[in-house]
């Protein structure tokens, strides 16, 4: 069975988390998008983040504190939701799931344990859907 492709979004605070994380999630096979790797100079941006959530069947929103004011993730996370997509959002261990968007607390989230960790908790996860 063919691994899910993921979208990852993040935010800048969560950059260099991010870019490990999907590095762990290439190494255990999962297909990638991530706007590091998959926008090239020159592109723009808006219409690669439409083309790589399109492309891909699940988006992964790395969530922070800041996150639920953001709105680019409402954004990302209705249009997810509107194509069918499945959603998997990470938060922090500390953050608060009062303070999560109502679309995100209605389904299971992961939390954020280190890259290369939670890669494997949803690379396995992904497997067993």
């Amino acid at each position: 069975m063919d691994k899910p492709r993921v979208f990852i979004s993040h935010s800048a605070l969560d950059v260099d988390w991010a870019r490990s994380f999907a590095q762990a999630l290439k190494e255990r096979g999962v297909p990638v998008w991530f706007d590091e790797f998959d926008v090239h100079p020159g592109e723009s941006i808006r219409e690669a983040l439409e083309s790589g959530l399109r492309g891909s069947d699940v988006l992964v929103a790395l969530l922070d504190p800041s996150s639920p004011a953001k709105p680019a993730l409402f954004f990302e996370l209705g249009a997810a939701i509107g194509m069918g997509k499945k959603v998997v959002s990470i938060v922090p261990k500390d953050m608060d799931p009062g303070n999560l968007p109502l679309d995100v607390r209605l389904r299971r989230y992961l939390v954020r344990d280190s890259p290369e960790q939670t890669a494997e908790e949803l690379s396995n996860a992904l497997m067993a859907a």
